[in-house]
């Protein structure tokens, strides 16, 4: 059985490149935003429960679900991001476990932005890993990959939990604070510690 590692992070610090490049080394990833994605998409399994508790006007005219309302929405009133996150966070569990169940690598990595703020992993994830940097290259990079504003920016991170608290509670950590050659060596660093843990290496 693969060990399970609960990859973590605030906004902008770089989850899915440190993601990728566990992937390049062999490790199985699943990746809840991926999935996030496939149940917004038409057809998708949240679509109907969020046209019932949100109203057409947060679905697109193709059948998805209309991102830019409903970021717009969440960040600014709790109550609604709490609302969609009751409808999404079980059904993606539930598809994280149905794909973890078929890892066959030694170790797996299971990306989970909000991993240490909803606790829904405790069962499933055996070692937290952080990918850490500061919080306005957190900001920059988040503004740079997505296209927001820095106001959306900043309200997305101020759900997420401090940056000293996630690193309190990390197993592992990798500082994204140098460049792409300082990143990737500490992911090999990573690899074989976790190769080791599993005794397969």
């Amino acid at each position: 059985m693969s060990l399970k590692i609960g990859l973590t992070g605030g906004i902008g610090s770089g989850k899915t490149t440190v993601a990728k490049f566990f992937a390049a080394l062999g490790a199985d990833v699943v990746d809840t935003d991926v999935i996030a994605h496939e149940l917004t998409q038409p057809q998708g399994a949240a679509i109907s429960t969020i046209r019932e508790i949100f109203t057409e006007k947060f679905i697109t005219a193709e059948g998805a679900l209309n991102r830019k309302e409903m970021r717009a929405l969440v960040f600014s009133d709790e109550s609604s991001r709490r609302k969609l996150e009751a409808i999404l966070h079980p059904l993606i569990r539930i598809e994280v476990a149905r794909r973890a169940a078929f890892f066959t690598a030694p170790y797996g990595i299971i990306v989970v932005p909000l991993l240490l703020e909803t606790g829904g992993y405790r069962g499933m994830i055996e070692r937290i890993l952080v990918v850490d940097c500061n919080e306005q290259d957190q900001i920059t990079r988040a503004m740079a990959r997505t296209g927001l504003d820095e106001q959306t920016a900043r309200a997305i991170a101020a759900t997420q939990l401090p940056r000293q608290e996630r690193l309190r509670r990390a197993d592992d950590v990798i500082a994204n604070d140098v460049d792409m050659s300082h990143l990737r060596q500490q992911v090999d660093a990573l690899h074989k510690k976790y190769l080791a843990l599993t005794n397969k290496d």
